[in-house]
């Protein structure tokens, strides 16, 4: 079974979508793009720097571009799965099926937007806690105030809140664990969202949706969703819930994942699978960051996508 992963804010770095730029139609698609957000997206995948990239209300909408832009050019019909980590499931909605790309576009320009100004309400920030006691270290979280942001792994875990309870915990961190203050506007997926949620949600109704083409994981809980305006619903909802890609990942397993493709600006997603699905059975990946990678890319699908799920099937029988 073959798997596409669309990485979430923080993964960019500048000139990322040069590359793709020598594809026909990448550019005009791009500009287009950019039109319906009034965020040159051209400028920020190819000229800005990092500083510049690393504005939300920026950086969403950019990231939700590249993963259709580069996802255009796979054969989607032989994917069996897709999933998102953060505004990466914008993406992975549109390449399940469930939105158009001018819809998941327009979402993550709002959603982007939206959040930051929920951020410059008070101060808020994020700092990943790597290692410890996984109880221990949600137990800490919450003494805290503080909330679990991202689980992206057993042993990494992302609080989020108040900067001063930030500080505490970066200065007694739960034991055996090493807590690193993130570069990032706010308290992302926490109630200090809760505005930006309500924005998005108005909008909602308005979103025309179809029921995904694939399998199409959720954040919330790592669970397959089947129908397009409950993933719609969860999409608005994960802007103050928690990330939950350790059971996304968990799902991979259950489900007999084989192979991976992550988009591009591709790394993120797959270093955290090799070192949780690691072993007999560990899916290969493909890290999808320029045109070079397609052969690859493709090759892989031929491989573990549908058609080579059909014919094991067949040789089974």
């Amino acid at each position: 079974m073959l798997a596409v992963l669309s990485p979430g804010q923080g993964s960019q770095k500048p000139g990322f979508l040069t590359p793709w730029l020598d594809l026909d139609g990448s550019e005009a698609r791009l500009r287009w793009w950019s039109a319906l957000t009034g965020i040159d997206l051209l400028h920020l995948g190819t000229q800005a720097e990092a500083d510049e990239i690393k504005d939300t209300a920026r950086t969403q909408p950019l990231l939700v571009a590249a993963a259709l832009l580069a996802g255009g050019h796979l054969p989607l019909d032989q994917v069996s799965l897709v999933a998102g980590h953060s505004v990466g499931e914008l993406g992975a909605a549109a390449l399940a099926g469930v939105l158009s790309p001018e819809a998941a576009i327009g979402l993550a320009g709002v959603r982007g937007r939206e959040m930051a100004a929920a951020c410059a309400l008070e101060p808020t920030g994020m700092s990943a806690v790597v290692g410890g006691d996984p109880a221990e270290v949600l137990a800490t979280i919450e003494r805290l105030g503080l909330y679990p942001a991202n689980r992206n792994a057993a042993v990494q875990v992302v609080a989020a809140g108040a900067l001063d309870a930030l500080a505490k915990l970066q200065a007694e961190p739960p034991a055996a664990s090493r807590v690193r203050a993130l570069q990032v506007a706010g308290a992302f997926h926490t109630p200090y969202m809760a505005p930006a949620e309500t924005a998005l949600d108005a909008l909602a109704g308005g979103v025309t949706v179809n029921d995904p083409a694939r399998t199409l994981l959720s954040n919330l809980d790592g669970t397959t969703v089947a129908d397009g305006h409950e993933m719609l619903r969860r999409l608005v909802r994960q802007v103050t819930a928690p990330v939950r890609w350790d059971l996304c990942m968990a799902a991979l397993k259950d489900l007999g994942v084989t192979g991976i493709i992550e988009l591009p600006p591709a790394g993120t997603l797959a270093g955290l699978v090799k070192r949780e699905l690691k072993g007999d059975g560990a899916p290969e990946i493909v890290t999808l960051n320029t045109p070079d990678d397609l052969p690859a890319a493709r090759d892989l699908i031929a491989r573990h996508g549908v058609a080579s799920e059909i014919a094991t099937e067949g040789a089974a029988r």
